[in-house]
């Protein structure tokens, strides 16, 4: 009895969220609005649990969407294109980034000589454990080549990736979800670490986790978010150099 009322369940889950989304004329729309919603009570959600890393709103989207997309049957490649005005969304939000570094100026000018030692050591460090990692547990060269730039935002990692022969679609997957566990784990760690201060949060987050880290600590701190802005675009340049120096040497 109980396995038959969840078969029903099952096909009337999978036949509203068909309908909804079959039609070409109507996909788009549906797929568009409801990843919006999605995000969006993701957001609800970790602001009625107190903002705490876990709840990332991010991961609660991917999750359920997924979860859709497995239930409808939808190809990825027409849910990409039905949300193609989020992807082209992802620069400028980045770019805004630049208002909380520009109203902080002096401050990152005064840090700077500590700010480009961490920002070396820490993309240093993220290319050669990366390939490191993947090379240790015997996967291919390719897998190791597009684990090297997970550090950097999405549309510099694929295009590193793509120069130095991996699988750029690979190394998107990598990068989301590095930004995911960094957003989730970082400010606890360095808070276990001692370390309070807000440029040192910022960094991390901008040079471990790229976007979806930076604008985790954008939502607790301005200066925490000036210095994830600088991280993120930053970590991009010296990535785009070490890569190819570091992997000539391993």
């Amino acid at each position: 009895m109980t396995s038959s009322l969840s078969d029903i369940s099952s096909r009337t889950i999978h036949s509203i969220l068909t309908l909804a989304a079959g039609t070409p004329d109507t996909q788009s729309l549906f797929w568009l609005c409801m990843t919006l919603f999605m995000f969006g009570l993701g957001v609800r959600l970790q602001i009625w649990l107190g903002r705490v890393p876990w709840a990332n709103p991010v991961l609660f989207t991917i999750f359920f969407i997924s979860c859709a997309l497995f239930i409808t049957q939808t190809p990825y490649v027409s849910y990409l294109k039905s949300v193609q005005v989020i992807n082209f969304l992802l620069g400028p939000a980045t770019v805004a980034l630049a208002i909380p570094l520009a109203a902080s100026f002096r401050l990152v000018m005064k840090s700077l000589p500590e700010m480009t030692l961490a920002l070396l050591a820490g993309s240093a460090t993220s290319v050669i454990s990366g390939v490191a990692f993947v090379t240790l547990l015997g996967g291919s060269s390719d897998v190791a080549l597009s684990m090297a730039p997970k550090a950097v935002t999405t549309p510099i990692a694929i295009a590193i990736t793509a120069q130095i022969g991996g699988i750029p679609a690979l190394t998107a997957a990598f990068a989301i979800l590095g930004g995911i566990i960094a957003a989730m784990t970082g400010e606890s760690l360095l808070r276990r670490l001692g370390i309070a201060d807000w440029r040192a949060h910022g960094l991390a987050a901008g040079i471990a986790g790229s976007g979806i880290a930076a604008a985790q600590v954008a939502q607790r701190d301005p200066i925490g978010a000036a210095f994830a802005a600088l991280g993120i675009g930053l970590n991009g340049l010296v990535t785009a150099i070490l890569v190819p120096l570091i992997l000539h040497f391993l």
